[in-house]
């Protein structure tokens, strides 16, 4: 599925639980998404116009001060949703700049990729802490099917990055082991 369509349904995602502006899905992706899918907002609002087109979205302007649209799923979407949310994994994937730089790296010496694996492994160090606050925060509120799959979400990342974290220790320590 391109990546188009799965902007479609990370935004009806989002509305399934709230009514938003296009700022606020955003911020959410930003956010809370960013560890595991990113979004543009020149990718957010023309799928939220062609959303609107397919009728799986409605939007309100508000007459307050600079009239900020805020979007609802229609039932339409809701059905859409359910149906895409349903269907088989068509790929998941995995691309981090600083494994193209380390497996390409020989160009610019072992230090060169030593300096790429600190700068990912302090960039994972701070997000792993945001993960973690989430974990504690979710843990406590598990009243709901979303928050139980916030949480396993969150966990998921805490996992993953820890595991980063140890490659990243194992990845220097090889590296400085063939420089001797």
């Amino acid at each position: 599925m391109a990546n188009d369509k799965r902007m479609d349904q990370v935004i009806l995602g989002l509305l399934n639980h709230n009514p938003m502006t296009g700022y606020e899905i955003k911020k959410v992706i930003d956010t809370t998404l960013h560890f595991f899918w990113n979004g543009s907002y020149g990718s957010i609002y023309p799928t939220l116009s062609n959303l609107e087109k397919k009728g799986f979205v409605e939007k309100e302007e508000s007459s307050e001060g600079r009239g900020k649209i805020t979007y609802t799923i229609t039932d339409a979407g809701k059905g859409n949703l359910r149906e895409w949310l349903q269907e088989p994994v068509v790929k998941d994937e995995l691309r981090y700049e600083t494994l193209l730089k380390l497996f390409l790296g020989s160009a610019i010496g072992t230090e060169g990729v030593i300096k790429h694996i600190d700068n990912f492994e302090k960039k994972i160090t701070e997000e792993l802490a945001i993960l973690k606050m989430m974990v504690e925060q979710l843990e406590c509120i598990q009243d709901n099917e979303d928050h139980r799959n916030y949480l396993l979400t969150a966990r998921f990342g805490v996992e993953t990055y820890q595991g980063y974290l140890r490659w990243c220790s194992y990845a220097k320590k090889v590296l400085r082991e063939k420089e001797k």
